[in-house]
């Protein structure tokens, strides 16, 4: 054989083992056998479940935190816990825009992990140095008073919110980060990718679980300074783990391109700014000719216009090009999905607020002298999602791919539409529960007696926990997989953040519409549906309300989800 012939044949070898548009930790284009794949993701998802039981170890207690120490009243600390909640994911738009134009996922990700740090360190301080004097306190007949410094609540709001900005841009990229690692371009390798999505969700579920149960019980009997500082130890452990895997990663090749989003943003501007004119000349020669990307070319043809005219071309402007025209399309095509979705994250938000109140006034006993908190109950969820990923990723999915021929066994929006529908179940539970409990409580004459439990286990709100938890397997893995799967790669960060947004958005909204509906069924001497005495109140009216707005969100997303043309040749 020719020496040519052996060159040629390892030159073959080396790009079917390269992986297109890949590079290493050495700015080599990045090999198949020696990187990515789940031998990467291992060390992402270590560092991520650790972050996980980070921020949680922060949120789940959080409120009981601003109550004690900080004493400040429910209704304040409540609309502080939901603020930062809100904040916190709302601000990945802010970290996948920064990580997607500019300094990329993998810096992104180690300068998040380096301010988290940073963060929960100033956190563990704010709770353990002496910032009280005597000039804080007041002495009464009966006993003396001390309210906390404004410099200690300064201090501990910075460090808080230093926390939210960290996830911000830590959570977006970590996910993107983990999903790069498997080539959509390869049949096994999807398969892999749309696995990683579900065992993703499970390892995150399982951190949860653990984190509730543990960092709870110490901040709440042992130490806050404690229960802040483990936090960030783990933290420091995470920013390890991540670091390990630098020379297994794959990194996505940026070209010398504008910020993708700056692109997108031009045509958006240029095809306003021509709004009057018809589509330019390449616009209509390229739909006659049959050569735009795919049949999603053909929606949205306003966009059309930010493709320059002929004129314009020959002056040698800095013009928009067919590429960032389909990826405004495809990007525009994400937000009636979006929209239509924002209904799951108003249904979220109850499991961790109105379920816990229906929880408080219930029978907690196990045995004898012993009550279960309430919160306790919401480790239902993740615990849920743990048990049901296995059965859906090696059971669900082997059995309808084999009926479907789809790689994943199901669509990404039908998966989506089905946590839907899911959700709508778990408030018509709610509600039935709720119903029972208010009858419960009226039949031992408990109406104006809220202080005492109502004789009903609190066991009876396992089932609307649990149809959450198996609601979230479908709704939050499929939305997570289709935001990284349907924007243009370079935006997969900002992807995410979207997905992440929906509940931050759903936070904000469920809080608007209580507030709206506390105004329009109080006043006058009537009990509004959320009355302090809950035996008074109508939680069942809410709960029916936000099984009515699933069903009409899930009625419109299943409209936009029919007429929805994936970006992909092949729908994955």
């Amino acid at each position: 054989m020719a020496m040519a012939d052996i060159l040629g044949g390892s030159e073959t070898l080396l790009v079917e083992d390269s992986v297109d548009g890949t590079i290493d930790h050495k700015g080599c284009p990045a090999k198949r056998s020696s990187s990515g794949g789940w031998r990467s993701a291992y060390f992402i998802i270590g560092a991520e479940v650790l972050e996980r039981f980070a921020y949680y170890g922060i949120g789940t207690n959080l409120i009981n935190y601003l109550t004690g120490p900080l004493g400040q009243s429910t209704a304040v600390a409540a609309a502080n816990v939901n603020s930062w909640f809100g904040t916190s994911t709302i601000v990945t738009l802010l970290g996948a825009f920064v990580a997607d134009s500019y300094l990329g996922r993998y810096r992104t990700i180690v300068i998040a992990s380096l301010l988290y740090i940073l963060g929960l360190g100033l956190l563990t301080l704010s709770a353990v140095l002496p910032f009280q004097s005597t000039f804080d306190c007041q002495n009464t007949h009966q006993s003396t008073s001390c309210s906390p410094p404004e410099l200690r609540i300064i201090f501990f709001f910075i460090s808080l919110y230093l926390v939210a900005v960290a996830q911000g841009g830590y959570k977006p990229c970590t996910q993107a980060l983990g999903a790069d690692q498997f080539d959509g371009q390869n049949r096994e390798e999807n398969k892999a990718k749309s696995s990683f999505f579900n065992w993703w969700l499970f390892c995150l579920s399982a951190c949860t679980s653990v984190s509730y149960v543990i960092l709870s019980y110490i901040q709440d009997n042992l130490s806050w300074g404690l229960g802040f500082g483990i936090p960030c130890t783990v933290m420091i452990a995470s920013l390890l783990i991540f670091l390990l895997g630098t020379k297994t990663y794959r990194y996505i090749l940026k070209g010398d391109e504008k910020s993708p989003l700056l692109r997108i943003g031009k045509v958006f501007v240029e095809a306003a700014r021509n709004w009057r004119t018809s589509p330019s000349l390449k616009a209509t020669e390229e739909v006659t000719q049959g050569t735009l990307p795919h049949q999603g070319s053909h929606q949205f043809k306003f966009l059309n216009k930010a493709l320059p005219m002929q004129d314009y071309l020959e002056e040698g402007g800095d013009a928009c090009t067919v590429k960032d025209v389909e990826e405004a399309k495809a990007v525009l095509r994400l937000f009636p999905i979006w929209s239509t979705c924002l209904v799951y994250g108003i249904v979220h938000a109850q499991s961790s607020t109105l379920f816990t109140k229906q929880g408080n006034t219930m029978d907690r006993s196990i045995g004898s002298g012993f009550d279960i908190p309430a919160a306790s109950l919401q480790s239902i969820v993740p615990i849920t999602i743990v048990l049901s990923i296995p059965i859906y990723d090696c059971i669900f999915v082997p059995i309808a791919r084999a009926l479907t021929r789809k790689p994943s066994g199901i669509t990404m929006l039908q998966r989506i539409g089905t946590g839907g529908f899911l959700y709508a179940i778990s408030m018509v539970i709610a509600a039935i529960v709720e119903i029972k409990r208010l009858k419960t409580a009226q039949e031992h004459g408990l109406l104006d007696m809220p202080n005492v439990a109502v004789p009903m286990k609190v066991w009876w709100l396992v089932p609307q926990y649990a149809m959450f938890g198996v609601a979230d397997v479908f709704a939050v893995g499929g939305l997570q997989e289709f935001f990284y799967d349907q924007v243009p790669s370079e935006l997969r960060s900002v992807g995410l953040s979207l997905y992440l947004s929906l509940f931050g958005v759903g936070s904000f909204l469920s809080g608007f519409l209580i507030s709206a509906i506390e105004k329009a069924t109080g006043g006058d001497g009537r009990s509004s549906w959320f009355n302090s005495n809950l035996n008074r109140a109508h939680l069942d009216y809410f709960y029916w309300l936000l099984a009515g707005l699933t069903a009409v969100g899930l009625a419109a997303f299943s409209h936009f989800a029919k007429s929805y043309i994936y970006n992909r040749r092949v729908i994955f």
